[in-house]
């Protein structure tokens, strides 16, 4: 609540993190908006995120992991996700006029953290737009990696933060259905 004002804006990770995104943005009375974002699975395990990239071309990787990775399958891989991360800002956003994020506060969100490695390539990419202060809000996170993004971001608030994290975020949700375009569109519009 200490971030309700005029500026501040909500920016919500499609597909699941628009969801958490919408209701902090509708309680706060504030803009919600999108940083699109796409994890790079493992070729074997695709719910394992190896890498990210972010819908301008930012990557990070998981650096343990990517030396047993081709590098030639990484490349068209993230070439897929980037393809796939420009649709989704095509056709979740339209031709909205993008929302002013330079010296305002940018609350962040995701719908939780396994890995870190998308919420990292958000960050970066949102570092690029010059925000005063850069806040993560997400229901659950690993403590390693709440560690390592608390030193990336001004704030971090979660709101379990488990001694032993389970490896997947739906096992900490009640009820996980996956999310579909129509859905981001219509918090979207209702925003």
């Amino acid at each position: 609540e200490k971030y309700k004002g005029a500026n501040t804006v909500v920016l919500g990770i499609p597909r699941g993190g628009v969801i958490t995104a919408s209701v902090i943005a509708q309680e706060l009375s504030l803009p919600l908006g999108l940083l699109i974002v796409r994890k790079i699975g493992h070729p074997h395990n695709k719910e394992f995120a190896i890498g990210a990239i972010s819908e301008t071309g930012q990557i990070v990787v998981d650096e343990a992991e990517i030396g047993n990775i081709d590098s030639e399958w990484f490349k068209n891989e993230s070439q897929i996700e980037l393809k796939e991360a420009k649709r989704r800002r095509a056709k979740y956003w339209g031709s909205r006029k993008e929302l002013i994020l330079k010296g305002k506060d940018v609350i962040l969100v995701d719908d939780g953290l396994a890995t870190g490695l998308t919420m990292e390539v958000a960050i970066k990419e949102l570092k690029t737009k010059q925000p005063h202060k850069i806040i993560v809000a997400v229901p659950v996170s690993p403590r390693d990696t709440a560690n390592i993004l608390k030193e990336e971001v001004d704030e971090l608030i979660t709101l379990i933060i488990p001694e032993i994290f389970t490896g997947s975020v739906g096992a900490y949700y009640e009820d996980f259905p996956q999310i579909e375009d129509d859905e981001v569109i219509r918090l979207l519009n209702s925003s």
